[in-house]
């Protein structure tokens, strides 16, 4: 039986209150403060019934449970619940035997991960989980993962993942494309996945002079990254909430702008059912459904070169309505793919 989220908020109260040495409990006691902290995490929870709740204690008590020292007696004509061992926990307990087939479950779906770059330690945690879990090696994998397995930049992740955690400044040699390669003194703060290329966000310390009108806010391709130490500066935190603040607005990371636009477009009827499915945007409004199967949608976001890109995969079932210079640059940017040919 997999402990779910609800169970283990279950399972944690009645525990507290069993372990109470100055209340007694009866099971409808149990049953109202179980309700209780389920109603406190999801407003919308009717709670469990007590049939539920005397099923929770038969597992809390058994050996695939906590093997918990749950006992009931009668004071007139009340029955009470509480530990006959007054220093029992489930907190104090190992994992118990489903909470360990569990985690054997989930590492084991871990180890069939094949191709993601941000799962490359488990080659050297795998062994001890499974050692100490009793997980069985050598199974099939089962699912895969869209990578890039030449992709230069997997390298560099362990040792900005490990600046971000721990607030470490680092001073990075970068190489932009056809420019010459310079020092950085970078505070990283984010880490984001494009197009199989991973991306460091965070504040140049020293910007370049002619660059000192740019944001804050540096984009750097990690695959254009040469080498990297650690600093003795003092690290500068950011309170951005980066999924929310800064990449609600675009596509992709590059972010040439801080206002959204209007974006319309237009998709023929065999493209229609997979916009409609499967949305382009968490901004994406319902679209207008014309008589010919056809559709339009409109959703705020900054034009970059990203959203031009995912624009011209679409090729010919795709018109831009709006903005018109969004439109200019579709139109400059098939002109030139046809001169190609």
């Amino acid at each position: 039986m997999a402990i779910t989220k609800s169970a283990f908020l279950r399972y944690r109260t009645l525990d507290r209150c069993l372990r109470n040495k100055g209340r007694k409990y009866t099971l409808n006691d149990l049953l109202e403060k179980v309700n209780e902290t389920l109603q406190e995490e999801n407003l919308d929870s009717s709670g469990i019934a007590k049939r539920q709740l005397q099923y929770d204690i038969e597992f809390m008590k058994s050996t695939n449970g906590y093997s918990a020292p749950i006992i009931h007696f009668q004071e007139g004509m009340k029955h009470y619940y509480h530990y006959e061992d007054k220093n029992f926990s489930i907190n104090n307990e190992p994992l118990n035997e489903t909470e360990v087939e569990q985690l054997r479950s989930a590492l084991a779906m871990l180890s069939r991960f094949e191709g993601a770059p941000q799962f490359e330690w488990l080659a050297e945690m795998m062994p001890v989980l499974s050692d100490t879990f009793k997980l069985e090696g050598n199974q099939k994998k089962v699912m895969g993962f869209d990578s890039n397995i030449d992709y230069t930049g997997n390298e560099r992740l362990p040792t900005i993942f490990s600046a971000i955690v721990n607030k470490r400044v680092i001073e990075v040699t970068y190489k932009p494309y056809n420019q010459p390669s310079s020092k950085i003194v970078f505070h990283p703060h984010y880490l984001k996945q494009h197009n199989h290329r991973w991306f460091a966000f965070g504040k140049n310390h020293n910007p370049p002079n002619e660059l000192q009108h740019v944001s804050d806010l540096w984009n750097l391709a990690l695959d254009r990254v040469e080498s990297i130490k650690e600093t003795d500066e003092e690290y500068q935190e950011s309170e951005i909430d980066w999924e929310e603040d800064y990449f609600g607005d675009i596509f992709g990371v590059t972010k040439t702008s801080d206002t959204p636009e209007t974006i319309v477009l237009w998709f023929t009827p065999e493209q229609a059912p997979y916009i409609t499915t499967k949305a382009l945007h968490r901004s994406q409004r319902p679209p207008e459904i014309h008589p010919d199967g056809s559709i339009t949608l409109r959703m705020q976001v900054i034009p970059n070169y990203e959203l031009e890109t995912l624009i011209l995969s679409f090729g010919e079932k795709v018109k831009v309505k709006a903005p018109e210079s969004l439109v200019t640059r579709i139109k400059e940017r098939l002109t030139n793919s046809i001169s190609n040919y």
